[in-house]
Parts: C-alpha cells; structure tokens; sequence
C-alpha cells in the first residue's frame, strides 16, 4: 500500500487538509500581537490608554493582543501602529 503523503512537507498535509491558510493567519496574528505588546510596554501603554487612544474598547485591544485571534482588521492595526508611532506594513510574498 503507497503512503501518499510520503516525500510531501507539512505545508502540503495543511493545504489539502484546507488548514494552511488559517495556520499561516494565525502565525502573523501571534507575531503581530507580540510586536503590538512589546511596543506598548516600551512606550508605558496600558491596555486601557491603548483603547482610548485608538479610539477603542478596551475588548477589542484584548483581542489585538489575542495572538490566537486572527480576525483584526485593518483599520484596527492601522489605528494601533498609529498610536505605537509606526507604520504598518502589508505585503504578498
């Protein structure tokens, strides 16, 4: 009997198990929130004056912060980078 996962990577398991997408999501999600949280640690910011300076609840930083949450928009990581003094970028690669 031939294994046909035999010589695939994991990448290839994900994709035709239709979980690399979400995996690959939730991996920029997790260093976002890492990035978002070590920058409002340097600069002081607590959750609350995060979302008050975004303009926020305080929820939705908690789930800015969530690494698991990979749902944030844009506008909402384009209001945080703006409060962090930075500048989001986005590409395809």
């Amino acid at each position: 009997m031939k294994n046909k996962h035999l010589g695939s990577d994991f990448d290839d398991f994900l994709r035709e198990q239709d979980f690399l997408a979400r995996a690959q999501a939730v991996a920029v999600k997790r260093v976002l929130a890492f990035q978002i949280e070590r920058e409002m640690t340097k600069k002081g910011l607590t959750k609350v004056e995060m979302a008050t300076r975004m303009r926020t609840s305080r929820t939705a930083v908690d789930r800015l912060l969530d690494p698991e949450n990979a749902s944030i928009t844009l506008n909402t990581l384009e209001k945080a980078a703006l409060v962090l003094g930075k500048k989001l970028n986005i590409r395809l690669g």
